[in-house]
């Protein structure tokens, strides 16, 4: 069954906008999501496929923005700050060194693998793998560990917390680990209490993402023609719209509850994409 082409923008800013700040990977359930929708195939042009996947994560991010605004700008401000009077004292300033160092990572090891990752990684028997061995990792991190026992929050982080994090989310460039998954877990292991590795992982993931975005977003910037530009725009709406309930939702949903039940799905899901990889449904 083929589905007009606004659908699946929709479906596809749907998938986006539910899995993009959970800790279940975006990027399996969007390759699996092109395939079951014949999304390249619709296109004719992988490149134009990878193009419209860059501007609703952008749709996913802008919801970030918008829900954390005012500790963004903050932060931001804190660490004007920082650069005119030389004082790290300010709540705003530390948060926002700690943000920078912690996305240095990352920033610097994508720049260094992207080519490589790209190239040799990115396939649906990688994220498979990765699917699983993260959520086992998950069931293995809540059970083996303590929630009370965890006493950094977002007020009190240092700066080496901030790189450790920074550090897990590095891990995150092998597709099907989730940039959420390796930042709130790799929090949770420094000690940091669940709720604010969580809200770190958001703040942190604005930054992070928006300059991966940017940076594809240039690399295909030819394709932005007018005749795929209302597909995008559906999908980039419908992203925004959906991460926006999602991460309400979620930052409410870690005050009481642990991430267990995020592995076990992981796991099944995993097995499907290489269960589906295996039979040569995923390519």
């Amino acid at each position: 069954m083929t589905f007009p082409v606004s659908i699946v923008a929709i479906l596809l800013g749907i998938v986006e906008g539910l899995t993009e700040f959970l800790p279940v990977s975006s990027t399996g359930h969007l390759i699996v999501a092109d395939h079951l929708l014949k999304f390249q195939m619709m296109l004719g042009d992988a490149d134009k496929a990878e193009l419209f996947e860059v501007v609703i994560q952008l749709g996913a991010i802008l919801a970030i923005g918008a829900i954390y605004r005012k500790r963004l700008l903050g932060s931001l401000g804190g660490l004007l700050d920082i650069a005119r009077t030389r004082s790290t004292h300010s709540a705003a300033g530390k948060l926002g060194l700690n943000i920078i160092l912690a996305f240095m990572p990352a920033g610097v090891l994508g720049l260094a693998f992207h080519h490589i990752i790209s190239t040799y990684l990115f396939s649906p028997l990688t994220v498979g793998i990765t699917l699983i061995l993260g959520g086992v990792a998950i069931i293995i991190i809540e059970k083996q560990t303590r929630e009370d026992l965890r006493r950094i929050t977002l007020e009190t982080m240092t700066p080496a917390d901030a790189l450790i994090v920074g550090f897990a989310q590095a891990l995150s460039m092998i597709p099907g680990t989730s940039r959420s998954a390796a930042t709130i877990m790799g929090g949770m292991l420094r000690g940091i209490k669940r709720a604010s590795a969580t809200e770190f992982s958001f703040l942190l993931a604005f930054p992070t993402m928006l300059a991966a975005s940017g940076f594809e977003l240039l690399k295909y910037r030819q394709l932005l023609t007018s005749d795929i530009l209302g597909m995008i725009a559906i999908g980039f709406i419908t992203s925004f719209v959906v991460a926006l309930a999602v991460v309400a939702w979620f930052i409410r949903y870690v005050q009481r509850h642990e991430f267990t039940g995020f592995g076990i799905y992981r796991i099944i899901f995993g097995c499907l994409v290489l269960a589906m990889w295996g039979a040569h449904y995923l390519g």
